[in-house]
């Protein structure tokens, strides 16, 4: 197990990657539909896609939890 120090890292890293994975099936599918190259053309763009959901998430979830905080009680 991981020592909880570590936890608001890897709850970024598995929200990223969850949601950039469902985001890139859904949205390839969409716009590509479903076909023998399906999964390349997913995978293609969910390479680009991980460290984008990632690396936004570890810049934004900061400050969207300092915006939530002040309009919340």
């Amino acid at each position: 197990m991981f020592s909880k120090k570590y936890s608001q890292l890897l709850f970024v890293l598995v929200m990223g990657l969850l949601m950039s994975l469902l985001m890139t099936l859904i949205i390839t599918f969409i716009n590509t539909g479903m076909d023998n190259g399906y999964i390349n053309r997913f995978l293609k763009a969910w390479i680009f896609s991980l460290p984008i959901a990632i690396g936004t998430a570890l810049f934004v979830g900061p400050i969207a939890k300092r915006f939530v905080d002040k309009i919340t009680r």
